[in-house]
């Protein structure tokens, strides 16, 4: 490995790790413990956004932001509140009545923390917070930019996104006989749509031309597939250890996948050629791109 590649990587690793402190450390604010009854939910809804985790979906709100200018507050806001969805959408996944895990990112899934009402509470509050949070002026002084942010977030998390592509992985768990395009599109809904919110919701708010903004929607597309096949491989590779969650749930349940229709190394082709599209998505900008093509990369070499 050369020097520039190592430094390059440093680089990487670095600006990761300041996101996750500081997207932590704003949702340590947003969610403080009140006194009383209510207290429980609120613990929950930490236990569930603050766990140990990589914080990819904020780094791509801060990154995206870069390339417009935005200050860093905003981006950090809209970061929290992506990672707010996202957390959620893991409290939920895990449920009994969906995928009835124990272990998320190395410990006990929430509804295990705690029961599976405040589970699902916890999840719901986090799902409204993250809109509060995209709604308070400190996220952008402009309201059309927040209520912008506020309707893309939902088209990206409910029915037409997320909450449909998880409705569509419960049917894909008695359908083995799902084709590659039909996988291909589950997960464009299940883990894509969020994942392209972040990466355009900079360009939101750096009220960006709708050219480039193609640009990011592409590079979003092609890096969640990536993302997902790279998910496939460690379920089928990977150790519970290593990930944090429960590995061979997939074959076990009989459920159709990127590496079940392809097989591990056509899947692993097909992830580096998606990452391949992704960064050329990028070459449109003028300004320095390095960071989201390293988490590009940083998406199929993972091993966690």
């Amino acid at each position: 490995m050369n020097s520039q590649v190592q430094t390059e990587e440093r680089a990487f690793e670095a600006a990761l790790g300041d996101a996750v402190r500081e997207v932590d450390s704003l949702i340590d604010r947003l969610i403080p413990v009140p006194p009383g009854p209510e207290a429980r939910v609120f613990e929950a809804m930490r236990y569930a956004a603050l766990g140990p985790g990589k914080r990819l979906r904020p780094f791509l709100v801060l990154q995206s932001a870069r390339l417009f200018h935005v200050a860093r507050r905003s981006a950090l806001q809209v970061g929290a509140a992506v990672e707010m969805v996202h957390a959620y959408s893991l409290v939920h996944d895990d449920l009994p009545a969906m995928d009835d895990s124990d272990l998320r990112r190395g410990r006990a899934t929430c509804h295990k923390q705690f029961d599976d009402a405040t589970a699902v509470l916890a999840g719901d509050g986090l799902l409204t917070l993250a809109f509060e949070v995209l709604a308070h002026a400190d996220t952008h002084g402009d309201p059309a930019v927040r209520c912008e942010l506020v309707s893309a977030l939902a088209l990206a998390a409910g029915n037409q996104g997320m909450v449909g592509g998880q409705m569509f992985d419960l049917i894909a768990e008695h359908r083995p006989d799902l084709d590659i395009g039909a996988i291909t599109r589950l997960q464009r809904l299940k883990t894509g749509a969020l994942i392209a919110f972040s990466c355009e919701a900079g360009a939101i708010l750096g009220k960006a031309p709708h050219e480039v903004r193609m640009a990011l929607r592409g590079y979003a597309h092609d890096l969640g597939l990536a993302f997902q096949i790279a998910d496939d491989l460690l379920d089928v590779e990977g150790s519970s250890d290593a990930t944090g969650k429960p590995v061979g749930q997939d074959a076990v349940a009989g459920k159709a996948t990127f590496v079940s229709i392809l097989g591990a190394e056509r899947a692993r082709a097909q992830a580096r050629l998606l990452v391949d599209q992704a960064v050329a998505h990028l070459d449109i900008f003028d300004a320095n791109t390095e960071l989201l093509r390293q988490t590009a990369r940083f998406v199929v070499e993972r091993h966690a």
